[in-house]
């Protein structure tokens, strides 16, 4: 098994990898889409890019949650990932409506894109880095037990299937006469950023707000097969991949001793943890178990 700095390491190594990848991809879509008028090339540069700044967004997330809790953090520094989400969402949502636009003032005006052969050139070598990022990400997050990696390798793989599109759309506006398409296909980028940046910020929020994460269900029937625990009540959770919080109460019997009740609750935080590997800590409150 890998030592912690090490994994750390090499997640980060992968993260500076796809960065540099993605910031190219980006660059070349969004400067040959401005220069040949490209709404939909253009739009799909800045989509892209985002791809670039969840890079970023990782690596700044792997510092800071590599810090241990501290006196005025005492559950962790794990939230400022979640700050830092909010952030990228906000920012997706300000360039969808910046992308709507322009696709609508394309369509308006009704320009024809100049492009030419170079748009394939650049669109099919896009597309094979995104291929590339997509497998390398999610290979190397399974290695590495990276829910990010790999979540971020599925990101990636709606930018492949987006390309495919933009494509498309450049054959049918280079070929024919249809020039409405080259908007419409950055609209529908557009449509896309707009969607993933609402999914980010309601995710991050529902994590602000301490959701439930795990099913207290579940987790009140394994503590119940516990040695000594009469029943378990008020299963709380909170967190996030990684670095979950788990409140609960069980009930014991009465008579015991508070030495032999402590002994009951280690048990319990050790089981649970057991089962559900984020678990990072468990309060465990025990109360007397009244028969009717």
């Amino acid at each position: 098994m890998l030592h912690l700095h090490d994994r750390k390491k090499q997640i980060r190594k992968v993260l500076l990898i796809t960065l540099l990848l993605n910031l190219s991809v980006s660059s070349a879509k969004i400067v040959y889409g401005w220069l040949t008028n490209s709404v939909a090339i253009y739009s799909d540069g800045f989509h892209s890019l985002f791809d670039g700044i969840s890079n970023i967004g990782g690596l700044i997330a792997l510092s800071i949650a590599s810090h241990p809790p501290d006196k005025e953090h005492p559950y962790g520094h794990r939230k400022f990932e979640t700050v830092f989400a909010i952030f990228i969402g906000v920012l997706m949502s300000i360039t969808a409506i910046e992308i709507v636009r322009n696709a609508y003032e394309s369509l308006i005006e009704a320009k024809k894109p100049l492009t030419d052969e170079k748009a394939f050139i650049i669109l099919l070598g896009t597309l094979m880095v995104n291929i590339f990022v997509s497998i390398y990400e999610r290979k190397r997050g399974k290695e590495l037990k990276s829910e990010f990696l790999i979540a971020d390798s599925a990101h990636t793989k709606v930018d492949i299937y987006i390309t495919i599109g933009v494509i498309v759309s450049v054959v049918i506006t280079t070929l024919t006469e249809f020039n409405f398409v080259d908007p419409v296909a950055g609209l529908v980028v557009g449509v896309f950023v707009a969607r993933e940046a609402i999914l980010i910020i309601k995710e991050s929020a529902n994590i602000l707000a301490d959701r439930t994460v795990l099913d207290g269900e579940k987790i009140a029937s394994i503590v119940e097969t516990c040695r000594d625990v009469e029943a378990c009540r008020d299963v709380r959770t909170r967190g996030t991949a990684g670095q979950i919080f788990v409140d609960l109460k069980i009930l014991v019997n009465p008579s015991i001793s508070v030495s032999e009740a402590h002994d009951i609750a280690e048990r319990v935080e050790e089981l649970i943890k057991k089962e559900f590997p984020d678990v990072v800590d468990v309060v465990v409150h025990v109360e007397p178990f009244k028969r009717n």
